[in-house]
């Protein structure tokens, strides 16, 4: 088995910015001699997540929506009460969604649904400058 790595600067806005990287995660793998195998992404830090969605404007005010309603931004966080920076919200958020994501290769082709695409959400009150940590792996 054959493993290669790769860093993928991204720049978010924070607030439950929701980024698609389905064609940078393809190109990366596309970039690689990895003609079967997995790849695996990952976020470092605690206020963003990876996942799977459709990729339409309905889920893109669903998704924010819907983590309003399990972890809103309006209450109150022991998080916050420690650090003083007011994204209690964004760390739950993030726990809830994960941080990294495994998706299968084959022949050089990231297997996603029709309609599935990988997405970075960040739940920061802030924008930021993130990395994604990839890994490809296989044969």
């Amino acid at each position: 088995m054959k493993i290669e790595q790769k860093k993928i600067p991204v720049s978010t806005r924070g607030f439950n910015d929701i980024i698609n990287i389905s064609d940078v995660l393809q190109q990366a793998v596309a970039d690689t001699q990895i003609k079967n195998g997995y790849l695996l992404v990952f976020i470092p830090g605690s206020t963003a997540g990876i996942t799977t969605i459709e990729y339409e404007p309905g889920l893109l005010r669903d998704i924010p929506e819907m983590l309003d309603r399990i972890a809103p931004t309006n209450t109150r966080y022991h998080h916050d009460d420690t650090w003083h920076d007011g994204n209690g919200y964004a760390h739950v958020r993030a726990a809830l969604i994960g941080p990294s994501l495994m998706i299968p290769i084959e022949d050089r082709r990231l297997v996603l649904g029709t309609w599935q695409q990988v997405v970075l959400i960040d739940f920061d009150n802030r924008p930021r400058k993130r990395t994604l940590h990839l890994q490809v792996a296989g044969q």
